[in-house]
């Protein structure tokens, strides 16, 4: 509940505070996010609804967040934008959507929320609700390697963990094999700062 009412606390403000990143950074990595994609598809932590955009067209696609302040600005942007999605107040830990429901899982800088103890459980229940061929899609920070950069980031972690209740170095792909997930792929899409990792449940 903590997260929750982090983000009920800042949903007024979220889009404006990340208006600098959105525009300068995150857009083409969603884009390159929902590349290839189709069928049904499960956005989870929809936050605001800022991959409303770049849904494929040919897509079913379902959006879930904890928190009721945020979905409800989602729901402004999706009667602005015309999106066709159905929105749900929903914790990823405990879905209520029956096993193997979605083609692909997309989660948009949701890990960077979720400490070492949810990740694991969350990451889980994610391929629970993934059918067998399908794939998840984690798009998150890491901390760079480069000094500068690093120095940087360190800089603003205080105030991201303030702000957003996130942080820089959450190493999602460490906690894949305990959720039986195995990785397809990492690819940096941001310099050394914010990665890709494409998923799938492991096949036993």
């Amino acid at each position: 509940m903590h997260k929750q009412h982090t983000y009920n606390r800042i949903a007024r403000l979220y889009d404006l505070l990340d208006l600098p990143f959105e525009h300068l950074r995150y857009k083409p990595l969603r884009r390159a996010l929902f590349e290839g994609v189709s069928g049904t598809l499960l956005d989870a932590g929809v936050g605001t609804g800022r991959n409303f955009p770049f849904y494929p067209r040919d897509s079913q696609v379902t959006g879930i967040d904890l928190s009721p302040a945020m979905l409800e600005r989602a729901q402004q942007r999706k009667a602005t934008l015309g999106t066709d999605v159905t929105l749900h107040e929903m914790d990823v830990m405990d879905m209520t959507f029956a096993d193997d429901s979605f083609d692909v899982v997309i989660s948009t800088f949701l890990f960077c929320v979720l400490d070492g103890a949810h990740q694991t459980p969350a990451l889980a229940e994610l391929g629970r609700v993934c059918r067998p061929q399908g794939e998840i899609r984690i798009l998150e920070y890491a901390l760079s390697q480069n000094p500068l950069r690093r120095f940087i980031m360190k800089l603003w972690a205080p105030w991201v963990r303030f702000a957003y209740g996130a942080d820089f170095d959450r190493n999602t792909e460490h906690y894949l094999d305990a959720a039986g997930l195995e990785l397809v792929e990492k690819v940096f899409l941001h310099r050394d700062i914010i990665k890709l990792l494409r998923v799938r449940p492991k096949i036993s």
